[in-house]
């Protein structure tokens, strides 16, 4: 399957310090979430911002849908189809969750275009479509994150970075937060995953990725990395786990 990113042999870091990243690679596929665990401090959140352009790397490639864009800032990232949600709350909260989503969309010039995407978003996230005309910092955490969702789809990205989606929110917001994420997924949009709460994310994964000292120790299908006993000891938190179907499609 075609890869919407890949990031090759990635050595990155921060100012002089010693590298964060030693010759990282992960691959996005065309239509499935890839999720990111490991430790503190093993460069989950560094690989995203290399991803996003955010953070240059001192050496390897970053190709998007087979093109080198190596080197390419936030903003041609973004023309490239990669768009990025940060961790934390990023809505603007005195602004209604419609100012908040078209923002999104600043880049389309196109009226019919912009429009399209905005009813395609208000679609996928009903609770966007809700509480449209809503000041945004009236909404709970999860809906609130549901917006920041809806604004990085609004220029059809190939591919969307989530950086701890469920930090904050209680076990119902997550719950919801993840169930949109798998929307996006069936919509068509590829998904780099990192999440501190490694069992939930993985369950809703295709693919994982188990980072350790800025490498990837271990990597594939979801399912078989949380019925691994030795993995769940050393980075799930040691709860034996069963297998699980395949996020259903």
């Amino acid at each position: 399957m075609a890869s919407e990113i890949e990031l090759v042999d990635i050595q990155a870091g921060y100012g002089r310090a010693a590298p964060v990243l030693r010759g990282l690679s992960v691959a996005v596929p065309a239509g499935s979430i890839v999720c990111l665990v490991g430790p503190n401090g093993a460069g989950k959140s560094t690989v995203l911002k290399v991803a996003s352009g955010l953070l240059r790397p001192r050496s390897g490639r970053i190709l998007v849908g087979g093109e080198d864009v190596t080197g390419h800032g936030p903003q041609r990232m973004l023309r490239h189809g990669v768009a990025h949600v940060l961790q934390g709350h990023s809505v603007f909260r005195e602004m209604t969750v419609a100012e908040n989503v078209l923002l999104g969309g600043y880049t389309l010039r196109d009226r019919a275009v912009l429009a399209e995407r905005a009813a395609f978003v208000r679609e996928l996230f009903p609770v966007v479509a809700q509480r449209w005309g809503a000041l945004a910092g009236l909404l709970s955490g999860g809906q609130q994150k549901q917006v920041e969702f809806a604004r990085s789809l609004m220029v059809d990205p190939r591919v969307v970075l989530l950086d701890e989606p469920s930090m904050g929110l209680d076990p119902k917001a997550t719950a919801t937060v993840f169930e949109q994420v798998v929307r996006m997924r069936d919509a068509g949009t590829a998904v780099l995953l990192v999440e501190q709460n490694a069992r939930r994310a993985l369950e809703n994964a295709d693919l994982g990725c188990v980072l350790d000292l800025g490498r990837v120790h271990v990597s594939g299908p979801a399912g078989a990395l949380l019925a691994d006993p030795q993995l769940g000891e050393l980075y799930l938190g040691g709860r034996p786990a069963e297998p699980v179907p395949a996020p259903k499609r």
